[in-house]
């Protein structure tokens, strides 16, 4: 019945809605990045292309499928055209060796590619040119890797487990791995890996992967990678430095939801793709993409020291930094507004108040030596961790930001779980500065930093401190700022109304 109906099921959709470490990408979003790469390339029978940290194999697979069919007139004859696509111009690094073998089942249709069924026959290895390598991480003093800074606690495994130590990027000279140079370097890298840190601490490293790929300088690099590094992320300022200041990169490909990508998977931040192309230099055609529908613009992506994401919100943050006024992210606390942890609790005594997530108690003044200036003042507090999940919108595309949002009268203090959004003399102030939270214009500026579930002091920095003295609403700032009706709208789609 299903030969009937014409159902052929690609295996490697099956397998990227799997669950893994490492996320497989589906065909589909393969062949959508290979687009962005020009069309005479697949007629360019010298092109060479490196998957550096192959899973599947599925990038090496469609790669492959559009050479075969570029070809046909240069090389009519099939065998003799595979055979020189499979040994000339195609290459991957696999991460594993499971996914080695599944790699070369991808592209050469058999674990081996000098197999009996090996589509290609003109090996006489059986890796054909999807290389494995087991190595070994190489730990400094403090237990961490040196070149990916996994920690020495989980990865040193020996050898009946896997170490995750990537070829591609354990190695200072990886033009040295397959001693060419590639035309097109693609792929989906590994994400992130455990450093040892308090719980579940893990920090990213497809950005080294990035690193080392510009190192061989390819005409064209196409990654798919966590969109973190756009505002936050740890460790990735000077990623993000980098990558913003890089005119190469022709083409940004964003999706907030990163489940339009990868289905059943969770990655707070979103996810994106680029085309960066050695020979460009220019501003990025930027495309966001939510539901299905694809919204263009073409800009500088380094004109804010943060990527702002929507090409609509660019225009209502000129016209609030046009002009220059102090911004919230001068005067918000640091993540410990009064040096007490998370886990602090109310003493059996004290001449103040301590607020905690569940609950208020006496605490002893002579203790705190942080933000003893605003101890007596009235202050405003949120939560340091935001209302919606991983930073991401909901199904409306739409954002609360704040998931809590106090007022402390004098002699009261807070645990980290809070930062200090600003200090007052007067009762009354300080609940203006509540109700300027709650406008759509305010959250709205501070989600544009909201790539993870935790909302830092950084995250105001496009907001304008402004005089508390009187209530502010959405209409009043729209006017005081200029905005356009259709910007207007732009914020009311962005941002739910905080009840």
């Amino acid at each position: 019945m299903l030969i009937e109906h014409g159902y052929n099921p690609d295996v490697l959709t099956c397998i990227a809605n799997l669950s893994s470490d490492e996320v497989f990408t589906p065909p589909k979003l393969v062949n959508d990045m290979l687009d962005l790469l020009p069309e005479e390339i697949w007629q360019d029978e010298k092109a060479t292309f490196l998957d550096p940290f192959t899973k599947s194999g599925v990038f090496l697979r469609e790669i492959a499928r559009r050479l075969e069919q570029g070809l046909k007139d240069k090389m009519p004859d099939q065998q003799a055209r595979i055979n020189h696509i499979m040994t000339r111009q195609v290459f991957g690094i696999a991460i594993t060796e499971l996914t080695s073998l599944l790699a070369r089942r991808s592209l050469y249709c058999s674990k081996t590619a000098n197999g009996k069924y090996s589509v290609c026959d003109a090996f006489d290895v059986p890796d054909g040119n999807i290389r494995y390598t087991p190595i070994e991480h190489t730990w400094n003093n403090n237990g961490k890797c040196i070149y990916c800074g996994a920690s020495e606690a989980n990865y040193a495994r020996g050898e009946a487990l896997e170490s995750h130590a990537y070829e591609f990027i354990h190695t200072d000279n990886p033009e040295e791995l397959f001693d060419m140079k590639f035309d097109v370097i693609v792929g989906n890298p590994p994400y992130q890996l455990s450093d040892g840190g308090h719980g579940r601490s893990a920090s990213p490293i497809y950005n080294k992967f990035v690193h080392q790929a510009k190192k061989l300088n390819p005409r064209y690099l196409t990654m798919i990678i966590p969109a973190r590094w756009f505002g936050g992320g740890k460790g990735l300022n000077d990623f993000r430095q980098e990558m913003l200041n890089d005119d190469r990169i022709r083409k940004l490909v964003d999706f907030e939801d990163a489940g339009e990508c990868f289905h059943g998977v969770d990655i707070a931040g979103g996810i994106c793709y680029f085309l960066w192309e050695r020979d460009y230099h220019g501003p990025c055609e930027v495309v966001n993409v939510h539901n299905d529908i694809k919204e263009s613009a073409i800009r500088p992506l380094n004109e804010f020291d943060t990527f702002v994401r929507h090409s609509k919100a660019v225009s209502i943050i000129r016209k609030i930094l046009t002009r220059k006024e102090k911004r919230m992210s001068e005067q918000v606390s640091s993540r410990k507004p009064f040096g007490l942890a998370t886990n602090a609790r109310p003493q059996r005594s004290g001449d103040i108040i301590l607020h905690w997530q569940n609950g208020e108690g006496p605490y002893n003044r002579d203790e705190i030596t942080v933000g003893t200036e605003v101890i007596d003042k009235w202050k405003v507090i949120t939560s340091y961790v935001g209302y919606d999940h991983a930073g991401n919108p909901g199904k409306d595309g739409r954002r609360r930001v704040f998931s809590k949002i106090g007022v402390l009268p004098p002699v009261t203090i807070c645990t980290e779980t809070y930062l200090v959004i600003g200090s007052y003399d007067t009762e009354e102030e300080a609940k203006n500065m509540v109700r300027y939270m709650k406008t759509r214009f305010f959250r709205f500026l501070v989600s544009q930093f909201m790539y993870s579930h935790h909302i830092t002091r950084t995250a105001y920095s496009f907001v304008p401190v402004l005089d508390m003295s009187r209530e502010w609403t959405d209409e009043l700032l729209s006017m005081r700022y200029g905005l356009m009706e259709e910007e207007s709208r732009f914020i009311e789609s962005k941002i739910r109304i905080f009840e």
